[in-house]
C-alpha cells in the first residue's frame, strides 16, 4: 500500500514539476477539435483516450475495456504484475505477456505531458480499477448489497406509506376547515369560476404534490440500489442526467426562445381581440341592429365563421417562423404528414362543409321548414355544416349530408305556403258517360266539406286529359297548413270519395275492356258495413241519406 501512495506521489510530482519531465515539444494548448471516448470500468471513468480515422476512440475504448475485464477475471494476474514496456512505437501496459493497451505519443500530445508519465498514471488507474473490480464481486460483497437493497426496499415501502398517509390527511384537514371557505369567483351576477371549480384546483394540487414527492422517493431508491451492485453503477450514475436532462432542455428552449414566446403571446391576445370584435358585429348583423343591403340577418353566423377561418389561418401564417423548432426537419415532416392525412381522410367532410355553406347562401331553407329531398321527406329540425337533420311524419329523424342535398332536387314546401299558401291536388279519372259540369261540381263540393279547405283562394279545377276510356280531372285546393298535408289529403280523399258515391257517379279505373252490369259505385247502404266506423259529423263529414 505504502508502495501504491509512493508511486501515486511520485506521478503528482512529475506532472507538476517542469523540467525534463515534461515534454518541451508540447502545445500551449489541447487539440480541441480532437474526439475521445471514456475507458469505464462498472460506471467510473478510469480515462478518456482519442481514436484514429481506422480505429475510432469508442471502439479503441471498448477494446480497453474488455481487455481489462479480462484480466480482472484472472486470479492468476496479481495487479502488481502489470508492467509497463517502452517500445518505440509507444508503450504498451501488460499484463504478463498480454498488451492491455498502448500510450503513443499522440495520447501524450492530447494531455500535454510525456508518453512515459501518461503510460505509468494509466497503469495505476488499470491496476486500482482490477482491484476493485474484484473485491465487489466477492460472496461477502454481494451479500452485503443484496441485505442492502433489502432494506432499501422496505425503507422505500413505508416512505410511500407515510406520504400517501400524509396526503389523505392533509387532504381531509383541508375538506373540513377550507372547502367551506371557498366561494366562487365572479363579477356582481356573473360567476367566473365556480367554488367547486376552485376545490378540484386545490385538490388537483395537492395531487400533484404527492405525486412529485412518490416519484422523487422511487428515484432515490433506484439511485440507491443501481450504486450498490458494480454492473448496475454507471446507470445510477446517469439516472440524474436521464431525470433533468429533460427539465434542462425545455429550460433552455424556453430561455433561447423568450422573445418568440413574448411575440406569440401578444399576437394571440390582438387576435383573439379582434375575434371578439368581429363576433360582436356579426352579432349585431344577425340581430337586426346594423343592416346592409342585400345580404340576409341569416347569413350572419355563417360568414362569421368563415371569417374567424381566415382570420385564425392569417394569424398562424405570421406566427409560425416564432413557432420554436417550427425550422427543423422534425416539425416539418411531422406537419407535411398531418397534411396528408388530412388531405386524404377529408374528402367527403370538405364536400358536405362547402355544400352546407353554399345551402345557407342559397336559402333554400332554414329551421321549421317542410322538405323533400329525393326520398327524405320532413320537417328542418337543425341545420349544420355537414348534414342537416329532419323529422318525418312517423317522428323518424333523418341525417341527409348536406352534398347529397347539394346535388339533389329540393321541395319546399314551406317557403311560399306562408305568404300564398301550398296548392293540394288530386286526380281522379270519370267516364265519358258524366258530365264535366257535374264532375267539377261534385269535387268543389268535397273540397268545401274539409275543414281548413275550401276558403280564399277558392278550390278550382282542371281538366288535364281526355284519356282512351275515361276523362282526367284534377281537384286543386289552397291551404296555409303545411304541418297537416297527411290529414287534409286524407279527409279530401274521403270526401271526394262519398260525394261521388252520394250522386252514383262511378270512379274509373285507368282502363277497362267494357262496361260491367252495374256501375262501380258503393251505395249508401254500404257506406257503414262492419268494420267501418259511423261517419263523425263533427270532423265535418255528413251521414249519407237513409237508404
Amino acid at each position: 500500500m505504502r508502495a501504491h501512495l509512493l508511486a501515486r506521489c511520485l506521478m503528482f510530482a512529475l506532472l507538476l514539476a517542469p523540467g525534463p519531465a515534461r515534454a518541451q515539444d508540447a502545445p500551449a494548448a489541447p487539440e480541441a477539435d480532437v474526439v475521445t471516448a471514456p475507458v469505464e470500468i462498472d460506471g467510473e471513468v478510469l480515462f478518456r483516450i482519442r481514436g484514429t480515422s481506422s480505429l475510432p476512440a469508442t471502439d479503441r475504448a471498448q477494446r480497453i475495456h474488455e481487455r481489462i475485464i479480462e484480466v480482472a477475471k484472472d486470479p492468476a494476474v496479481a495487479p502488481d504484475s502489470l508492467h509497463l514496456v517502452p517500445m518505440e512505437a509507444g508503450t504498451y501496459v501488460q499484463a504478463g505477456n498480454q498488451p492491455i493497451m498502448a500510450v503513443v505519443d499522440a495520447d501524450a500530445k492530447l494531455e500535454q505531458i510525456t508518453r512515459a508519465v501518461l503510460a505509468q498514471t494509466h497503469l495505476l488507474r488499470i491496476q486500482d480499477a482490477i482491484r476493485a473490480y474484484r473485491a465487489e464481486r466477492t460472496a461477502q460483497a454481494v451479500q452485503d448489497d443484496v441485505l442492502k437493497s433489502l432494506v432499501a426496499t422496505i425503507v422505500l415501502c413505508l416512505a410511500i406509506l407515510a406520504i400517501v398517509w400524509l396526503g389523505r390527511f392533509v387532504d381531509g384537514a383541508l375538506n373540513r376547515r377550507l372547502r367551506s371557505r371557498i366561494q366562487s369567483v365572479g363579477i356582481q351576477s356573473f360567476e367566473v369560476v365556480r367554488a367547486e371549480k376552485l376545490w378540484d384546483a386545490v385538490r388537483g394540487a395537492l395531487m400533484v404534490i404527492r405525486t412529485t414527492a412518490v416519484l422523487t422517493v422511487v428515484f432515490l431508491f433506484l439511485g440507491y440500489v443501481l450504486a450498490l451492485f458494480p454492473s448496475t453503477r454507471g446507470l445510477s450514475r446517469n439516472m440524474v442526467g436521464f431525470a433533468l436532462s429533460p427539465i434542462d432542455v425545455l429550460g433552455n428552449g424556453i430561455v433561447n426562445n423568450i422573445p418568440s414566446l413574448v411575440f406569440l403571446v401578444v399576437l394571440f391576445f390582438v387576435f383573439r381581440v379582434g375575434l371578439r370584435l368581429i363576433r360582436l358585429f356579426f352579432g349585431a348583423v344577425e340581430s337586426g341592429a346594423v343592416r346592409f343591403a342585400q345580404f340576409d340577418p341569416t347569413w350572419a353566423q355563417a360568414t362569421y365563421k368563415l371569417v374567424r377561418i381566415g382570420v385564425v389561418a392569417f394569424a398562424m401564417i405570421i406566427a409560425y417562423p416564432y413557432i420554436p423548432g417550427s425550422s427543423s426537419a422534425a416539425f416539418q415532416g411531422v406537419s407535411l404528414f398531418i397534411g396528408i392525412v388530412f388531405s386524404l381522410g377529408s374528402t367527403s367532410a370538405i364536400a358536405n362543409l362547402i355544400a352546407g355553406y353554399m345551402l345557407i347562401y342559397r336559402r333554400a331553407f332554414k329551421v321549421g321548414d317542410r322538405i323533400k329531398v329525393g326520398d327524405a321527406f320532413g320537417d328542418v329540425i337543425e341545420t349544420r355544416l355537414q348534414v342537416t337533420h329532419l323529422r318525418s311524419f312517423k317522428n323518424e329523424e333523418m341525417i341527409v349530408p348536406n352534398s347529397t342535398i347539394l346535388g339533389a332536387e329540393v321541395i319546399n314546401y314551406s317557403s311560399l305556403a306562408r305568404l300564398h299558401g301550398l296548392i293540394l291536388h288530386t286526380e281522379v279519372n270519370v267516364g265519358y258517360g258524366t258530365s264535366w259540369r257535374q264532375v267539377e261540381a261534385m269535387l268543389l263540393m268535397a273540397a268545401h266539406r274539409v275543414t281548413g279547405l275550401g276558403g280564399e283562394p277558392r278550390p278550382f279545377v282542371f281538366v288535364k286529359r281526355l284519356g282512351d276510356f275515361a276523362v282526367t280531372y284534377e281537384l286543386n285546393v289552397h291551404t296555409s297548413n303545411v304541418t297537416q298535408l297527411g290529414p287534409l289529403y286524407t279527409s279530401l280523399h274521403r270526401n271526394v270519395l262519398d260525394v261521388f258515391n252520394e250522386h252514383g257517379v262511378q270512379i274509373m279505373v285507368p282502363a277497362y275492356e267494357s262496361d260491367p252490369p252495374e256501375p262501380k259505385v258503393v251505395r249508401p247502404s254500404a257506406w257503414s258495413v262492419k268494420p267501418a266506423a259511423q261517419p263523425d259529423a263533427a270532423a265535418g263529414e255528413t251521414h249519407p241519406p237513409a237508404a
